[in-house]
């Protein structure tokens, strides 16, 4: 009902920016947080940011304000802004979205590679 499609991962070098973007489509109506989850080699899949419906963000502390959620009620996007990139940022990042009934809905996942 709910499809999300990511786009912005890549190779990127250390102290460099990234932006992610997450596209929603099909019962958008029923979208009320949508944020990022990340999954680090050989380590669980952990929470980022989220953002509420009104504008409400949340973020993991450890970002240390590197990290900037958006989002786009018009155009049904949300972005994760990443600066000054750290090889420790290397995962695999989840765009989600949290529907009205509750149910967290997860896109593929895109993978962001911190390297020389």
């Amino acid at each position: 009902q709910v499809q999300l499609v990511e786009s912005g991962g890549g190779l990127v070098q250390p102290g460099g920016s990234l932006r992610l973007s997450c596209a929603a489509s099909g019962s958008i109506f029923s979208i009320n947080t949508m944020g990022w989850f990340r999954q680090c080699p050989g380590k669980e899949r952990d929470f980022v940011a989220e953002i509420t419906r009104t504008g409400s963000t949340n973020y993991v502390g450890s970002l240390k304000g590197r990290f900037t959620i958006f989002r786009d009620n018009a155009v049904n996007m949300v972005y994760l802004q990443m600066n000054s990139l750290r090889p420790e940022d290397t995962a695999v990042y989840y765009c989600n979205v949290i529907l009205t009934s509750g149910l967290r809905v997860w896109a593929k996942g895109t993978l962001v590679t911190v390297s020389s």
